[in-house]
């Protein structure tokens, strides 16, 4: 049976991802590279160090990406995190998640800072028992490291856990850790693009999830394991 849920944040609680592409968007145009948004949201969803090799050549990285993330997480605070908003239901699906016995944690590209600030947006401060973030794993999704450590704290086994996630990055991450992906189209991918990632199964949002609670991969007696 499913004991954990490990749950991304950036546009599956709270809707941020395209705010979080204008950050980044600006950033990169301090550093003279001009980018559409499109091109930086297909890439939210990635730790810092995975996104800037997207857009930056390898002989000029080393000479901007401290400046770039530095200035990106200045913009994101000051500029866009009060635009920041929880989607809906997002604390009644918790409580949800954990009547059924199973356990919530959150394994996330963010760092520690913006975790804080949308577990209090979220309403969900008092109901996370474990977390991880970019700065507990040596590499950020889509590599396995964060959902491999929220694994090992929550002292589980792979198989017995499922995560939550609005990006392949999270889908690719969680299967390279041996956890299967419920998708949520919240961060501005398709159904098709989740499922050809590697979800076992999407849906709208976390309201539409909490609504097929009890037919979802977390409860389905074919999918338990």
């Amino acid at each position: 049976m499913v004991e954990a849920l490990l749950c991304d944040i950036d546009g599956t609680l709270v809707e941020s991802n395209w705010l979080h592409a204008q950050a980044w968007q600006v950033a990169f145009a301090e550093m003279g590279i001009d980018l559409e948004l499109e091109d930086v949201r297909r890439q939210i969803g990635k730790g810092g160090d995975e996104l800037i090799p997207v857009f930056v050549p390898w002989w000029k990285r080393k000479h901007v990406e401290e400046s770039l993330k530095a200035y990106r997480s200045f913009v994101f605070r000051q500029d866009y995190l009060p635009q920041v908003r929880p989607f809906p239901l997002v604390r009644e699906f918790v409580q949800r998640v954990q009547a059924a016995d199973i356990r919530f944690a959150l394994a996330t590209s963010a760092n520690r800072q913006e975790i804080d600030d949308y577990r209090k947006i979220a309403n969900i401060d008092d109901l996370v028992e474990e977390q991880t973030s970019a700065d507990d794993a040596s590499k950020a999704k889509p590599h396995p490291d964060i959902f491999s450590a929220t694994v090992h704290r929550l002292k589980l086994q792979a198989k017995h856990c499922i995560a939550l996630g609005d990006t392949p990055y999270d889908a690719e991450a969680a299967g390279l850790a041996g956890v299967r992906t419920i998708g949520l189209t919240t961060g501005g991918w398709s159904k098709q693009e989740l499922m050809d990632a590697g979800c076992v199964e999407v849906y709208d949002g976390i309201a539409d999830l909490l609504e097929h609670f009890e037919e979802s991969a977390l409860v389905r007696s074919g999918l338990r394991l």
